[in-house]
């Protein structure tokens, strides 16, 4: 099998399928992000403890820096559809960790909240992978001619 092949087949299936209301869940997402993300920057030392009550106590400051301008980068490409597959490949290890490697018990997710969010924000990063920008995205408008932009 071929896989840019496959590839192509998936992103026409997406694109035909892919209704305007979705548009609006990215633009959300990449929003949140990008706020999560100038949290993040705000406030690396609080960042940093996070980390430290984690599975990871041993983790960098280099670790900190990645998660917040990832997710502030991320999350602006991610709302304006710019290369949304590719900033959700970097988004996905960040939640991931978020849900899997920080202990609840530790202190960290008051009330399961944050669990709640992340799990959340994990389930629509992956599913904006699969199915990429939209119709509403700089993706779009690169890659199509100007009159088949709205259709």
């Amino acid at each position: 099998m071929n896989l840019t092949h496959d590839m192509h087949r998936v992103e026409h299936w997406a694109d035909k399928h892919h209704p305007i209301w979705i548009d609006f869940l990215r633009v959300a997402l990449g929003v949140f992000l990008f706020a999560k993300g100038f949290i993040f920057i705000q406030d690396t030392a609080a960042l940093q403890a996070i980390l430290r009550k984690s599975e990871f106590p041993w983790v960098s400051m280099g670790l900190v820096h990645y998660v917040a301008f990832a997710h502030l980068f991320g999350g602006l490409l991610v709302a304006v559809g710019l290369i949304t597959r590719v900033a959700t490949l970097f988004q996905i290890p960040i939640l991931l960790g978020a849900v899997f490697f920080i202990n609840p018990e530790r202190g960290f997710y008051s009330e399961n909240t944050e669990l709640w969010s992340s799990i959340i924000v994990l389930a629509l990063l992956i599913f904006f992978l699969i199915f990429g920008s939209g119709r509403f995205s700089v993706d779009r408008l690169i890659r199509k001619p100007k009159r088949d932009w709205l259709y």
